[in-house]
């Protein structure tokens, strides 16, 4: 039966895998296609190359120094844009501390007109209480001298 199975697997192989015959013309079609040019890519390419290297070496050479020349440029436009900014910042926060400032104040007028109402209900009452212990104080004083004035006579 494992015979049956190994013919089965070579004939499976050899009918549907073609990988070895696919490489032996890959192989052939290259080797072909080198000999009859004779390499003229690869030194066209290699030439290419040579080419297209030189010219990135130049070109990154002069890139650099205008990219240093720019960069400058917008650090300065940056620290005039920031310069601006901030009086910009300053000037609202300014406008901001002198509302708040005129709004604190006229708290504090508030706070202290009821202050002033609370001190003249608290100095009327006080008042009163005097005025009232004064009159208990003049009655009682006057009983007394009522008083002294019959032990006298």
């Amino acid at each position: 039966m494992d015979k049956v199975i190994k013919d089965v697997g070579d004939i499976q192989s050899r009918l549907l895998d073609h990988r070895p015959i696919i490489n032996a013309e890959t192989r052939y079609f290259v080797r072909e296609f080198e000999e009859k040019r004779g390499h003229r890519e690869s030194r066209l390419l290699d030439n290419l190359y040579k080419s297209v290297t030189e010219t990135n070496e130049q070109r990154q050479n002069s890139s650099s120094e205008e990219i240093k020349q720019h960069l400058a440029d917008v650090i300065a436009r940056l620290g005039a844009a920031n310069h601006v900014v901030q009086r910009i910042q300053q000037r609202e926060l300014e406008g901001q501390q002198s509302k708040q400032l005129q709004e604190n104040m006229e708290h504090l007028k508030e706070q202290w007109a009821e202050f002033l109402k609370e001190q003249q209900r608290l100095k009327e009452e006080v008042d009163e209480e005097h005025a009232k212990a004064v009159g208990g104080i003049s009655a009682k004083y006057n009983e007394m001298k009522k008083d002294l004035d019959k032990l006298d006579i």
